[in-house]
């Protein structure tokens, strides 16, 4: 089939990779506009778009996807389906119409649970044991399109979100080869989701990222798991913002309320609403991330300090 692609962040480069190696030909790629990023914030292409140019492949930037220059250049190419990985922004139903045969989203999801921004970020905070990625059929509804298949993945008790996504991605671009060949030759019929076990997965907001220290212990160590690599897991610290990139659960019940340090000679202990934690690396404000005993002992952090 004569593909166009759409996707924006790191995670839809493998399966732009996939397509590209596939008996399919990729002939544009649609993204997201180039972004400000560095401390120059300088203007910088998406890697989706870095990678179809190294590629050699046309590269679309709709400020919207109902501009009316982008509709007729997608019309102009009338590819027979569009795969579509994180690209970032609402398809209008003009342009879905486009393609004779849609447009495939790879949802990394066991669908119809964790529709939205977020399914792999929830899916760690509400301690999922097993997740996946979903293949379906763009309609106007929020990730409510019939599915064409899944890909199961095992949670492991130290994945971050990022740790999760990484293998998602690869097994998902798989997946949407898979799709794209069993549309072509017509072996796959997508399916409606079912009515039951729906639930939703809202982009995860830094106030959502703030550790309560109230909670137990493996709620904190789900948020923490949860909110990396961003928007990053945090706390305060003599007023200050301080994150937390990683923690592993201490043995035992906790001697310390909610929030109090205990610095010992190898480790920085917290305590929490059930057992302690053993905080790994921090990244105090305005600082590089470092290992929790350099922030104490720089911080000269006193017995029973709190954090929160």
């Amino acid at each position: 089939m004569k593909l166009v692609f759409a996707g924006t962040p790191e995670v839809a480069v493998p399966a732009l990779d996939a397509l590209i190696a596939s008996r399919h030909e990729v002939v544009a790629v649609v993204t997201r506009p180039d972004a400000p990023a560095g401390r120059g914030r300088k203007l910088v292409a998406s890697p989706v778009a870095q990678r179809a140019e190294e590629a050699g492949i046309e590269v679309l930037r709709p400020g919207k996807p109902r501009d009316p220059e982008f509709l007729a250049r997608l019309a102009e190419i009338g590819p027979d389906c569009c795969p579509v990985v994180a690209y970032g922004a609402l398809l209008p139903k003009v342009a879905l119409d486009v393609p004779a045969r849609g447009w495939v989203n790879l949802h990394f999801s066991l669908l119809p649970a964790w529709r939205g921004a977020a399914p792999v970020q929830h899916a760690v905070l509400a301690g999922d044991e097993v997740t996946g990625a979903s293949t379906f059929l763009i309609e106007q509804g929020l990730d409510s399109g019939p599915v064409y298949g899944t890909v199961t993945e095992e949670i492991r008790y130290d994945d971050t979100s990022g740790d999760l996504l990484g293998r998602l991605s690869v097994s998902g671009a798989r997946l949407l080869v898979a799709t794209m060949d069993g549309i072509e030759d017509g072996s796959l019929e997508a399916r409606p989701q079912p009515g039951e076990g729906i639930s939703l997965a809202p982009k995860i907001s830094v106030e959502d990222a703030r550790i309560d220290w109230n909670t137990p212990a493996l709620r904190v160590d789900r948020v923490v798991r949860g909110c990396s690599p961003a928007p990053g897991a945090w706390t305060e610290f003599r007023g200050e913002r301080l994150k937390v990139a990683s923690l592993r659960l201490a043995a035992g019940r906790s001697e310390l309320g909610p929030g109090e340090v205990l610095v010992q000679k190898n480790t920085v202990r917290v305590g929490t609403g059930s057992h302690e934690v053993e905080l790994g690396e921090v990244q105090p404000q305005g600082k590089k991330r470092m290992s929790a005993g350099d922030w104490a002992r720089g911080a000269r952090v006193e017995e029973r300090e709190r954090l929160g």
